[in-house]
């Protein structure tokens, strides 16, 4: 991928902000694919990553404050988007029967069977996305993303 010819430049960009720029346009083509791969599940990437974090609590529900504590992206309309999640009946929520201030959330079978199908589907965007890397190059960039 070469920056300036993405970016239509032919101006030499200084190595830190053609870093900056290379990093913000492989996130926006990882999203895109991600998104594309996601779609024919009618779930954004927000919401599938709540689903994950659901499954994660294996079987144990959650709260809003601990889905939005995980999520990859953080974001203030977690409620919004359990919502959506609930019409669509792969997660459900109950008021807590010993604190009935608390809210439990947890994700339901039919949550699971669909999650199951998208976790397939990203295995094989994720292949897409790092087709040109091999283990070791995989192992040297998340060295380098570390220290971030």
């Amino acid at each position: 991928m070469n920056v300036e010819e993405i970016i239509k430049t032919t101006k030499k960009i200084p190595l830190e902000a053609r870093t900056v720029i290379h990093i913000a346009l492989v996130q926006n083509k990882i999203n895109e694919i991600l998104t594309g791969t996601l779609k024919p599940f009618e779930v954004s990437m927000q919401q599938f990553n709540v689903l994950r974090i659901l499954r994660g609590q294996k079987g144990n529900p959650a709260n809003l404050s601990t889905i939005n504590e995980r999520m990859v992206t953080k974001m203030s309309n977690t409620t919004r988007l359990v919502d959506k999640l609930i019409a669509k009946g792969y997660v459900s929520r109950c008021v807590c029967p010993s604190n009935r201030r608390k809210v439990e959330i947890m994700v339901t079978e039919s949550g699971l069977e669909a999650l199951s199908q998208m976790d397939n589907a990203l295995e094989k965007a994720h292949g897409t996305i790092l087709k040109n890397f091999d283990q070791k190059d995989l192992e040297q960039l998340n060295q380098l993303l570390d220290k971030f």
